[in-house]
């Protein structure tokens, strides 16, 4: 006779014996979850007044922030949105970057929903076509006007040394951890000597040599964007974080699985495509993502070579004597870092999801 079983009833569990469980399951914890509460209180209620409460939120001059316990200085803000977000960039061009930023987010959010078809065609066309659309946009040709990277700035120059150097640093450094494994003597220490001079000097350093040193070397009459060579340097120093990152979820790889494609009959390059390297990328999605952030973080370092991303063009307004309150600075900052933190953030909170999505089907 088949034995029947009984579903075990979901277990609910009141806030609480949650709050007693988690934080006051002893003296000692509920101690830590007092003094926790008073720090968050003490930094999170002045902050919530400063930028809401108290904040000024309509003026067009510094006059309007030049009140008595005023707050945040949001005009500083809303009358420069324009320059914060593209710069320099001709105002009756900007549908151009609204343009090729609307493909990007497009183009992205097809490949990470769920059940989209055709997934691989987007793919290809995002990583062959689109690259070509968006420089076209951007910097003009084929019936539009031109427009210098000198102008760029702001968040579409942001976005756009981050974007170049997350969609270059990720193929670069799979390859070179590939050489650095290979079984090739040159191809291995050639591997080798690129990462570990890339990782031992500062991103600083390799953007005032591809900015200023450079252009020393070069042949006369030769010139190379300013903008191009920052983004080569970008790309390239970060790809040899990213090497490493990748040959770790290499070496997390149980070797049979090499081993069971070549009994398969499947070459290296096909072994390493539909085996290895998938299974590597996905135990490494922690650290390829945190290097992503790392990168898009580190695009405000572009301000010390001249341009002004970001974080560049606010700090640029905070010296505008026709804004210049007490005020202003921290305003600037503050809105840099919800930026910030919003992207960095996103970022974080989809790797999550692609982790439990990757876990549940090798579950299954």
């Amino acid at each position: 006779m088949a034995a029947i079983s009984e579903a075990r009833p979901i277990e609910r569990v009141k806030p609480i014996e949650w709050l007693r469980e988690n934080l006051f399951s002893s003296p000692f914890n509920a101690a830590l979850t007092v003094i926790a509460a008073v720090i968050i209180y003490s930094l999170v209620v002045p902050t919530v007044r400063w930028a809401i409460i108290d904040a000024v939120w309509t003026g067009d001059s510094r006059d309007a922030c030049l009140v008595e316990g005023a707050g945040a200085c949001w005009p500083f803000i809303t009358n420069r949105i324009g320059v914060i977000l593209y710069g320099f960039y001709d105002e009756g061009q900007r549908w151009r970057p609204d343009l090729t930023f609307f493909l990007l987010a497009a183009g992205v959010l097809w490949l990470t929903l769920p059940n989209m078809p055709r997934k691989m065609l987007v793919a290809i066309l995002m990583v062959t076509v689109y690259p070509i659309v968006a420089y076209f946009l951007l910097t003009g040709g084929l019936g539009l006007e031109i427009v210098p990277t000198y102008r760029w700035g702001g968040m579409l120059l942001t976005m756009v040394v981050a974007v170049t150097g997350i969609t270059l640093s990720l193929p670069l450094g799979i390859l070179l951890a590939l050489g650095r494994r290979s079984e090739l003597p040159v191809v291995r220490i050639a591997s080798v000597i690129f990462i570990e001079f890339w990782r031992g000097v500062p991103l600083i350093t390799v953007l005032f040599m591809g900015a200023y040193m450079l252009p020393l070397f070069a042949p006369s009459g030769v010139t190379v964007d300013k903008l191009l060579r920052a983004l080569i340097a970008v790309a390239l120093f970060n790809s040899a974080y990213m090497a490493e990152v990748v040959r770790g979820g290499l070496q997390a790889v149980q070797k049979g699985q090499q081993e069971a494609a070549t009994a398969l009959g499947l070459g290296y390059w096909r072994s390493n495509a539909l085996i290895v390297l998938p299974q590597a990328l996905r135990l490494a999605i922690p650290n390829i993502v945190s290097t992503f952030i790392g990168i898009f973080k580190d695009t405000t370092l572009v301000s010390i070579i001249g341009f002004f991303d970001l974080l560049g063009i606010l700090q640029s307004g905070v010296t505008d004597a026709h804004w210049a309150t007490p005020s202003t600075a921290f305003t600037a900052y503050f809105f840099a870092a919800v930026v910030f933190w919003v992207f960095c953030f996103s970022m974080s909170r989809y790797s999550r999801h692609m982790e439990r999505v990757l876990s549940a089907g090798e579950r299954r």
